[in-house]
């Protein structure tokens, strides 16, 4: 067993089934599973490396494959370079605009395999919007797309998604952190997906989901707890908070299923709340709402805001936030301290600079 990482997955439900069971390869275990509860890595995985502390590069709507993926990418591995990545987490949307068609689509290969060359480490990737489209780019509305990114895991080094939810702790014995992937769009997507009982809100999907997660926090031993998704709970960007999304009175086109999901399961749970969605970077403070866990958005890793400038309105107070910049974020997690850093890209020159450091806890 790795003494780095462990894997705790689940998620692909009986309709979705795509490969395989659980079991060991390349020396890295996905445990607690049921026979058809992830997908198995058919290749060598990199490792995860961790001393004692784990840094986390933090990415998110990266997966366009144009030069400004490219930029940003060539900056981490410049920074990586300086000071080495434990891993990386992808906050989704990672295929640009509409999914990929299939785990051997070369969409994998074009945008994350070649921009992310050289940034060899495990990559804990999210399910986003646009990965699970249907009709229209980022409508979310065609959810089974997204097993095909879960597939994918069985065929890169890089890509960890061995379920559309899953855990993972580093290292393995007194983990210093876990993070905790889940996968919001049954309860976001622009198409609800009312004529599929499987993934409604209260469906089979979202309940076993739900019950993985709590039972998992509870578990979990880890000094510092991670919640990773794409669509955000707070955000001053443009796509706003959960249960206003869009600025959207409609239900549930809001959002107000992923709300309260937040606030039933999530928050005060979790330190941080990792999001994408929004293409800004944002560290937004704990409210009374978020019961002491703190959203953190990094979604600019490909794109900005679109947005004008002076936009947005600051709905809530951020300890730093930039909307119109490109970039990366740094987790430096100790088992007694926790340190964030944010690198804004410039595109012309992949040159990238610190622009914030800060200590969370």
């Amino acid at each position: 067993m790795d003494e780095q990482l462990n894997v705790r997955s689940n998620g692909l439900g009986r309709r979705e089934v795509l490969a395989g069971a659980a079991g060991v390869v390349a020396g890295l275990t996905l445990v607690g599973l049921t026979p058809a509860g992830a997908v198995p890595a058919a290749v060598a995985k990199f490792p995860p490396t961790a001393g004692r502390g784990v840094r986390v590069l933090v990415t998110g709507d990266a997966g366009t494959g144009t030069r400004t993926q490219w930029a940003v990418a060539a900056a981490a591995r410049e920074f990586h370079a300086r000071e080495p990545f434990s891993l990386a987490v992808g906050l989704g949307d990672n295929i640009y605009d509409s999914g990929p068609n299939g785990p051997d689509d070369i969409q994998f290969a074009t945008k994350f395999e070649d921009p992310n060359t050289g940034l060899d480490f495990p990559w804990a990737m999210v399910l986003g919007n646009h990965d699970t489209s249907s009709v229209f780019p980022g409508d979310g509305g065609w959810l089974p797309r997204g097993n095909h990114e879960v597939a994918y895991h069985a065929n890169s080094p890089r890509w960890w998604m061995p379920s559309r939810y899953y855990s993972l702790r580093v290292p393995e014995e007194n983990p210093v952190v876990e993070f905790f992937v889940l996968d919001v769009n049954p309860l976001a997507a622009y198409i609800p997906p009312v004529f599929d009982p499987y993934w409604a809100v209260d469906g089979p999907y979202m309940n076993e989901q739900r019950a993985w997660l709590d039972r998992a926090l509870a578990e979990s031993t880890a000094q510092w707890k991670i919640a990773c998704t794409h669509h955000p709970y707070l955000s001053n960007g443009s796509h706003g908070d959960a249960g206003n999304y869009e600025g959207l009175p409609i239900e549930p086109l809001n959002g107000i299923h992923a709300k309260r999901f937040f606030e039933d399961h999530v928050l005060g749970k979790v330190s941080l709340l990792l999001s994408g969605h929004d293409h800004t970077m944002q560290i937004l403070e704990p409210t009374p709402a978020t019961k002491g866990t703190r959203q953190i958005i990094s979604g600019a890793s490909a794109k900005t805001s679109t947005g004008q400038p002076g936009e947005p309105a600051g709905r809530h107070n951020a300890l730093y936030q930039t909307h119109h910049e490109l970039g990366f974020m740094v987790l430096d997690l100790h088992p007694d301290s926790m340190r964030a850093r944010v690198v804004t890209v410039d595109p012309a020159t992949a040159i990238g600079t610190q622009v914030f450091d800060r200590r969370l806890a």
